[in-house]
C-alpha cells in the first residue's frame, strides 16, 4: 500500500503546527505529495456583524487575506526545514465538510490534524461527527501530539484479527517504513464473569485464559505472516484485559511513538462502539494516533 497523496489541515496555532511539520516529514520519508488546508474561522465577524448590525466590507477578505500570508509563511518554513513543496489551500465553511470535500477533490491517501485547537480530534471527543467523516473519505486520519523530531521509530498495532486489523498493519507501514511495528493483542476469557458468578473456580478459569491465549499467538504468528512483518522488524504481544488500558501500557512501556487503531468492524454500530476505545487511546496516549479505516 503506497503513500500518495497527504492532505494536513491546520488553524495556523502554535499546537498545529505540529501537524504540518509531521506531515512534511512523513512526506520527505515517503515521497508523498504535501496538500496544507485552513478553513478559516469567520465567527468573530459573524458576532460583529450582529452587534453593529454591518461589518466593514472588506473586513471577511482581510481576514482571509492574512490567513494566506501567514499559511505561505509556513509552506515556506516547511520547504526550508524539510525540503518539502506543499500546496495550501484556504477556504470558509465548516471544518469538517470542508475536509472531507478537499480529502476527495484531492484523493488524499492521508488526513493530518493536529490535537488540540480546531481539530478533528474536538469533534471525535464530541461524538461520532468525525467517524462519520472517517466513512464518508474512506481515508485513514493521522492526529498528532508531540513535536516531530524524526521519522516515527516503533509502531503499537492494536488487532482484532478482523479484516480491518490487516489493512491497519499496511498503513502502519505505508507512512513509516523503516519502523519497528508491535503487534498487539488484548483478550478476555468468554463468559468469564458468567463462569465467575456461576462460582466455576479460578484454576478452571485460568485454563480458559491459557487456551485463549495460546489461540491468540497462533492467530496473531498467522497475522503477522500475511502481512508481510518478519520477526527482525516485529514483535508480537498477547495480553490479557481491557483493550484501551493495554494499549495506553504497551505504548509507554515499548517507547511507542505512534499508535495504529484500526475500525473494529463494517457496520455503522461497530463504527460507534469503535468511538468508546479510540476516544480513551485519543485522550490517554502520550504520542500520536493514526485512526485506520
Amino acid at each position: 500500500m503506497k503513500l500518495n497523496h497527504i492532505l494536513a489541515a491546520t488553524d495556523l496555532s502554535a499546537p498545529a503546527r505540529h501537524a504540518v511539520e509531521r506531515a512534511a516529514l512523513v512526506s520527505k520519508d515517503t515521497a508523498a505529495t504535501l496538500d496544507l488546508l485552513h478553513v478559516a474561522n469567520l465567527a468573530p465577524l459573524e458576532r460583529l456583524r450582529q452587534l453593529m448590525g454591518a461589518t466593514p466590507a472588506d473586513m471577511e477578505q482581510r481576514v482571509l487575506d492574512a490567513a494566506r500570508q501567514k499559511f505561505h509563511d509556513l509552506a515556506a518554513a516547511l520547504q526550508q526545514r524539510f525540503g518539502v513543496a506543499a500546496d495550501t489551500h484556504v477556504v470558509t465553511g465548516s471544518l469538517l465538510a470542508e475536509l472531507a470535500k478537499k480529502a476527495d477533490g484531492l484523493s488524499a491517501d492521508l488526513l493530518v490534524c493536529g490535537a488540540k485547537g480546531e481539530s478533528i480530534i474536538r469533534h471525535f471527543a464530541l461524538g461520532t461527527t468525525a467517524l462519520r467523516v472517517l466513512g464518508m473519505t474512506t481515508c485513514p486520519v493521522l492526529v498528532v501530539k508531540q513535536p516531530p523530531h524524526e521519522p516515527y521509530r516503533r509502531l503499537l498495532v492494536p488487532v482484532d484479527f478482523s479484516p480491518s486489523s490487516l489493512r491497519a498493519i499496511h498503513q502502519a507501514r505505508s507512512i513509516a517504513p523503516q519502523a519497528d511495528i508491535v503487534l498487539l493483542h488484548a483478550f478476555d476469557v468468554p463468559f468469564e464473569g458468567q463462569l465467575r458468578y456461576a462460582s466455576v473456580d479460578e484454576d478452571t478459569i485460568n485454563r480458559y485464559r491459557i487456551v485463549a491465549k495460546q489461540e491468540a499467538i497462533q492467530k496473531l504468528r498467522t497475522l503477522r505472516d500475511e502481512a508481510g512483518l518478519t520477526p527482525g522488524g516485529s514483535s508480537m504481544v498477547v495480553l490479557h484485559g481491557d483493550a484501551a488500558l493495554r494499549i495506553i501500557e504497551q505504548e509507554q512501556e515499548r517507547d511507542c511513538d505512534l499508535i495504529v487503531m484500526g475500525k473494529h468492524g463494517e457496520s455503522l454500530l461497530a463504527e460507534m462502539l469503535l468511538g468508546s476505545v479510540t476516544k480513551h487511546v485519543l485522550g490517554d496516549s502520550q504520542g500520536d494516533i493514526l485512526v485506520s479505516v
